[in-house]
């Protein structure tokens, strides 16, 4: 690992930092069969950028851009860095009112989509949310029609990685959105913690199979150049089209989040030997990991998962190494990244003990720089200015951090506090399910009552109640935290674009 690249302060300075130390190193690869090398990046940015700056994009200049995962996203992304603009990515699932709102928020003045694709007209949205505005958007295809021009004529690369330059939004589910801002630097922090944590080097071949504007879009091509290894990117993913194009290009690195390993894993057993041969670990975030998953893997593919933890506002905070124990990789999120702290604080306020639970709360250089509302930093601060992350955890005495719940998600039961997450660990251990999402429901006696809500295994029966409540018997779970009801849901349980359950539906379907 190079620390010459890891001291970069913005995205073209580390891009152009990486081009000059391994020009021809491959960097992005598709599925389509294209490679770009280093310094092809590094130089069809800056023409992409001289392009965008003759339409009039330059310092400051407000970019939505709603595309998916290809080289032409990411060149578009570094040509908006290399010319100061504030980009606002958004994922590619999201719609009207999604896009709409971001657009009128950040006064959006370029929007760049894929036109259509995908069965949808994307061009044809962000000019219908945004035809209302004072100040519309100039709407422009940013999938294959990346604009050109001279690089001789590009003004200086901007040198403030302090500067906000980044607005991402949380998916709104009950309310609006709400726009997180990240600069060059925090977003760097983020993806160098990523890269040390990750062990990753030259000899690695990685892959993004996840929305590239998600907020790991940046963590991930940090830690590449960082490191120095190429990518496998997957447009439209498909469990099988997405392994077959892996093990074309020798991934050693997969993953995404828990949602990901259970479809690679399904994937390697449909054959005989390594689905992806050259595969050593896989690795995400984005939701909880059972326990159960990890050694399914470890047991079957032979690999280990090395999972972390992360939100828009603050990309990384946690994440496991390849080289830590078997019990650390499946019963914590991993060890604080690099300039991350990480304090667990109790519900009065006191730090929690080793192995105490409380609400994680952090701080660091990867923090993002607040919200577009700031009116929300109130109440996301607390008086330390430790942004307060509304999950509950413990760390251990070997500093890694074990997530045991949401603030949010806690079932009160007669007054008792029970964590959905400790009661859905029981249940992913049982063949019959796939997914599970325990939520609370509305009782007139309990106050809340304890569901069950289950994605049925393929080729498997649908778990009965009693198997249900023995399991969690064998499991040592208090009687209170057992599972009132159960639900066989029909189909895939509902998820966000980036694969997070969504529990909201299921408490207003089953309530």
């Amino acid at each position: 690992m190079t620390e010459k690249i890891l001291d970069a302060t913005t995205f073209p300075e580390l891009l152009a930092r990486r081009a000059e130390l391994s020009p021809d190193l491959p960097l992005l690869i598709d599925d389509a069969g294209r490679t770009m090398t280093c310094q092809q990046v590094k130089d069809e940015v800056d023409r992409v950028a001289a392009g965008l700056h003759e339409l009039g994009i330059g310092a400051g200049t407000a970019v939505t851009w709603v595309l998916p995962t290809r080289m032409e996203t990411i060149l578009l992304s570094f040509a908006l860095s290399r010319l100061g603009a504030v980009q606002n990515p958004i994922i590619h699932i999201y719609r009207h009112r999604e896009v709409g709102f971001c657009i009128a928020q950040t006064a959006a003045e370029f929007v760049f989509t894929p036109g259509e694709w995908g069965g949808f007209d994307y061009g044809a949205m962000a000019t219908e949310v945004s035809a209302g505005l004072e100040n519309p958007p100039t709407v422009l295809n940013g999938y294959d029609e990346l604009p050109h021009g001279d690089p001789s004529t590009l003004p200086a690369a901007p040198t403030d990685g302090d500067a906000v330059r980044w607005l991402y939004y949380t998916s709104g589910t009950t309310s609006d959105p709400k726009g997180v801002k990240h600069s060059d630097k925090t977003l760097i922090a983020a993806g160098t913690g990523l890269a040390i944590a990750l062990e990753a080097d030259e000899s690695d071949i990685g892959t993004i199979a996840f929305p590239y504007a998600h907020i790991g879009g940046p963590d991930y091509i940090v830690m590449m150049l960082a490191n120095g290894f190429p990518a496998v990117l997957i447009e439209k993913f498909t469990p099988a089209g997405a392994v077959a194009a892996y093990a074309a290009n020798g991934a050693t690195m997969a993953g995404g989040s828990t949602a990901f390993y259970q479809m690679f894993l399904a994937e390697d057993q449909k054959v005989d030997g390594p689905v992806m041969p050259r595969l050593r670990a896989m690795a995400g975030g984005g939701a909880p990991m059972p326990p159960e998953i990890f050694f399914e893997v470890k047991e079957k593919m032979g690999i280990p998962i090395a999972h972390g933890y992360g939100m828009t506002e603050c990309p990384m905070i946690c994440q496991g190494s390849p080289s830590d124990t078997d019990d650390q990789l499946a019963h914590t999120e991993g060890a604080p990244i690099r300039g991350c702290q990480v304090d667990i604080v109790k519900s009065d306020g006191s730090a929690a003990a080793p192995g105490e639970e409380g609400e994680v709360r952090v701080s660091g250089p990867m923090l993002f720089k607040g919200y577009t509302d700031a009116s929300l930093e109130a109440e996301a601060f607390d008086e330390q200015g430790r942004f307060k992350t509304g999950d509950l955890g413990v760390q251990r005495g070997d500093g890694h951090v074990s997530l045991t719940g949401r603030v949010k998600d806690i079932i009160i039961r007669k007054g008792e506090n029970i964590s959905a997450q400790e009661v859905e660990d029981v249940l992913y251990t049982l063949p019959q399910v796939a997914n599970a999402a325990v939520i609370g429901l509305p009782d007139t006696e309990r106050g809340e009552m304890v569901c069950a809500v289950i994605e049925t295994a393929e080729g498997q029966s649908d778990l009965t109640f009693d198997e249900m409540v023995a399991a969690c018997a064998d499991a040592g779970l208090m009687k209170q935290k057992t599972p009132e009801r159960l639900e066989i849901h029909n189909g895939p349980l509902p998820r966000n674009a980036t694969m997070k359950i969504l529990k909201y539906e299921l408490r207003e379907l089953y309530s």
